[in-house]
C-alpha cells in the first residue's frame, strides 16, 4: 500500500533533514517533532501511515529509528507553500530606500520569509508587493542577505538588485558589517564587558534549539562581544556586537554563560530564573512577561558599505515599546527595592 501511494502521484518534498553524526537512535515521529515547529505527533504519524515519510528514500513507519547521517524527508502531493510567493500589501517601517537597497525596521512577531507553518504575512510577502523583481538568493528568498528571528525586532537590509545582493552578501561573509543588538538577560552580569566564544550547532536533544560547543567539536565558530548598559536587580540590559552571524547566536551564547534572555520561551527564559520566592515578586515577573510576550532582543544598529556609492551607512532603531515598558517596570522595581 505504501509503495502504491508513492508511485501513484507526483510528490513534492516539503522537509528534508539529515541526522547528525551524534544522533542517538530515535523514532522518526519524535525526530520530526524536534525539527518541525507547530507539528503534532498525530499528524506526523498520519503522514507516515500514508507513506509520506521517507528515510534514505524508503517509506518508513512512525516507529522507525533514525540513526546518524540518515536523510529524513517528508513528501506530499501538493507543492510546498513557501515556493508560492504571494505579494501582500503589508505596511513596512522603511528606514531608508534607494535604487540599490532598502532598510526595514521589522516589528516583533513578523516572520522574515515564508516557511513551514508561515506562508503569508511575512516581511518578504510585503517586500515583493512594495518592490517588483527582487533578486533571489541561493535559497530562493527575494532580496535577503541576512535575517532575524520572528520574535526579534529591529533592522534588516534588503538588496534590490543582483549586484547589491552579491556585494552585501560578501560583506556579511567577510564580517565587515556592523550589527549591534540590545538584549535583556536574566541575572546580574558581573563584568562591564566581555566576549563569548564557542561553536554553535543544532542541539542533539532539541533540534529547534542551538547549543554551544566550547571545544569546537561540533557546529561553527561564533563570537559575541557584549557591554553592560544597565543593571536592574535580577536582570541586565546588554549591548551585543556580533562578530559572526550564527542562528540564535545571542540567545544560545547567553544561555551558555548562565544569562538566558528574558522571556525567551525556546531557551527557558520564560521561567523565573532569578529573584525571590515571594508571591509579589512572581506576580511582578509574570506582569513583565505579559508586557513583553517574546524574547527581549532588538537589532538596534546596522551598518554596511553601500554597494554603489561605497559610503558606509549606519542606521539606528529605537527600542520598541514592549521592551521599553518592560525596562520601566524593572527600573521601578529596582528603585523600590533600594528604598
Amino acid at each position: 500500500m505504501i509503495d502504491e501511494a508513492i508511485e501513484g502521484e507526483e510528490l513534492h518534498e516539503h522537509y528534508r533533514f539529515t541526522a547528525s553524526d551524534g544522533q542517538v537512535p530515535l523514532r522518526v515521529d519524535k525526530f520530526l517533532m524536534n525539527f518541525i515547529e507547530n507539528a503534532t505527533r498525530n499528524k506526523i504519524q498520519q503522514a507516515a501511515k500514508a507513506g509520506n515519510i521517507l528515510v534514505n528514500d524508503q517509506p518508513v513507519k512512525s516507529n522507525h529509528k533514525v540513526k546518524p547521517k540518515d536523510v529524513v524527508r517528508v513528501v506530499l502531493a501538493h507543492p510546498p507553500h513557501e515556493n508560492l510567493l504571494v505579494a501582500e500589501d503589508i505596511p513596512l517601517d522603511i528606514v531608508h530606500e534607494d535604487d540599490d537597497v532598502i532598510v526595514v525596521n521589522k516589528p516583533p512577531g513578523m516572520v522574515v520569509h515564508p516557511g513551514h507553518g508561515n506562508y503569508s504575512g511575512t516581511l518578504v510577502n510585503g517586500l515583493i508587493h512594495h518592490i517588483e523583481n527582487l533578486p533571489k538568493n541561493s535559497n530562493e528568498r527575494p532580496g535577503l542577505v541576512h535575517r532575524i528571528d520572528k520574535d526579534t525586532s529591529g533592522l534588516l537590509v534588503v538588496a534590490k538588485t543582483e549586484f547589491a545582493m552579491t556585494h552585501l552578501s560578501k560583506q556579511f561573509f567577510d564580517r565587515t558589517t556592523e550589527r549591534l543588538y540590545y538584549a535583556l538577560v536574566w541575572g546580574n552580569i558581573q563584568e562591564d564587558s566581555g566576549t563569548i566564544e564557542g561553536h554553535i550547532g543544532r542541539s542533539f536533544k532539541n533540534r529547534l534549539q542551538m547549543d554551544v560547543f566550547p571545544d569546537g567539536e561540533y557546529g561553527k565558530p561564533a563570537i559575541t562581544h557584549f557591554k553592560v548598559i544597565e543593571r536592574l536587580t535580577y536582570v541586565t540590559l546588554v549591548q551585543c556586537k556580533l562578530e559572526t552571524g550564527r542562528t540564535h547566536q545571542i540567545r544560545a551564547h547567553f544561555k551558555h554563560i548562565g544569562h538566558t534572555l528574558f522571556n525567551d520561551e525556546r531557551y527557558g527564559g520564560d521561567q523565573i530564573l532569578k529573584g525571590t520566592t515571594f508571591t509579589k515578586y512572581k506576580q511582578f515577573v509574570e506582569n513583565c512577561f505579559k508586557v513583553l510576550p517574546r524574547q527581549a532582543l532588538h537589532a538596534k544598529t546596522l551598518g554596511f558599505t553601500h554597494p554603489t556609492t561605497g559610503e558606509f551607512l549606519q542606521f539606528d532603531s529605537p527600542l520598541p515599546e514592549d521592551i521599553e515598558f518592560c525596562l520601566d517596570k524593572w527600573r521601578g522595581y529596582t528603585l523600590n527595592s533600594k528604598e
